[in-house]
């Protein structure tokens, strides 16, 4: 079951995987998600380490993990989900975004209509 808030969730293999290193990392205070523009698709996802928390960022708290998203990027992130994959191939943050009307083949780059 995912931590659920109406606009951004988190996974618990997401949640378990950001407490790990943040606890890793006593400077930082949270991960910071983003949606910039570029990419090869017209946004991008963006995932920083942060210490500093904006006045008007959303905090997800979780399982030992804290998420900061920017309400820029919140518009488009509603509704989505923070995974983290484990897999043969790589270990990495993914986003099930249910606004993405396309994406890139390397998943870190959307499209939306």
């Amino acid at each position: 079951m995912s931590q659920t808030l109406d606009q951004f969730r988190l996974t618990p293999s997401a949640a378990a995987r950001v407490a790990e290193i943040l606890n890793a990392d006593p400077e930082s205070k949270a991960l910071r998600v983003e949606v910039l523009a570029g990419g090869c698709s017209g946004f991008q996802y963006k995932f920083d380490l942060t210490a500093t928390q904006h006045p008007d960022d959303l905090v997800i708290a979780a399982e030992g993990a804290t998420v900061y998203v920017d309400p820029t990027s919140l518009e488009l992130l509603a509704g989505a989900e923070l995974d983290f994959k484990d897999a043969l191939m790589g270990a990495h943050f993914a986003v099930k975004n249910p606004n993405a009307t396309s994406a890139c083949g390397c998943g870190t780059s959307f499209s939306i209509d």
